[in-house]
C-alpha cells in the first residue's frame, strides 16, 4: 500500500516501514495511522510511503528494506517492526541483529531513523517480555536514532479490535499523533 505518486521529491518522503500495526490491518486504508499522519503533514510537502506489510518479521524486514531504501531515497524511515518476532517467540538476539541491520542501511542511504517501540501481552512471561521492551531502547541509543517507546501508549482496552492485538478505527488518532509528536524533530 504505497500512496506517493512515481515523481514526487526525494528529500520529502516519508517510509513508514512495519507490521499489520502500521499496514491497518482491519481497518480501511483512510482510517489507518499513516494515512492519517500523511493528511497532517501534507501541507509541509511531506509525502507518505508505506511499505508495512501485516505479519512482517524483521527478518522479513531486514530482507525487503534495500529495495525501498533505493525506490524511494525516503528523508526519514519510521521502522515498526519486532513485534510479530516477540509474539512468536524469537531469539531476542536475532531480532536485535535484525533491527541494527535495517538501522544501518536506513543510515547508509542518508535517511533518518525513527524507531518503534513495542510490548508484548503478559502470558510471554515478565523475562522475556522485559528484554523484549528494554531491546527498543538500547537499539536507539547504541544507533543514536530517536526511539517512541512504545506505539500503543495511551490506547485503550476498548479500542482494540476482536483479535485484542490490533488497535481500532477510533484509536488511529490517538496512535498518529503518539508518531507525529516523536517525529516532529526529524521533519526540521
Amino acid at each position: 500500500m504505497l500512496w506517493l505518486p512515481i515523481s514526487a521529491h526525494a528529500e520529502k518522503n516519508i517510509l513508514i516501514f512495519g507490521d499489520s500495526l502500521s499496514a491497518g490491518y482491519g481497518l480501511d486504508i483512510p482510517e489507518s495511522w499513516p494515512y492519517l499522519l500523511q493528511q497532517k503533514i501534507d501541507s509541509q510537502g511531506y509525502r507518505v510511503i508505506n511499505g508495512s506489510i501485516s505479519g512482517e518479521t524483521s527478518l522479513g524486514g531486514r530482507e525487503r528494506i534495500a529495495e525501498l531504501l533505493r525506490q524511494y531515497h525516503p528523508s526519514v524511515v519510521i521502522l515498526e517492526l519486532g513485534a510479530n518476532d516477540g509474539l512468536r517467540g524469537y531469539s531476542l538476539s536475532e531480532t536485535e541483529t535484525n533491527l541494527n541491520a535495517m538501522l544501518s542501511q536506513i543510515a547508509m542511504a542518508r535517511a533518518q531513523a525513527l524507531l518503534i517501540g513495542m510490548r508484548l501481552p503478559p502470558n510471554y512471561g515478565s523475562s522475556y517480555t522485559g528484554k523484549f521492551q528494554d531491546m527498543y531502547a538500547r537499539i536507539a541509543k547504541n544507533n543514536r536514532v530517536r526511539l517512541l517507546p512504545f506505539l500503543l501508549d495511551g490506547v485503550k482496552e476498548n479500542q482494540f479490535q476482536a483479535d485484542n492485538l490490533h488497535p481500532s478505527a477510533d484509536a488511529q488518532p490517538h496512535i498518529m499523533e503518539n508518531v507525529l509528536q516523536a517525529l516532529k524533530p526529524l521533519l526540521r
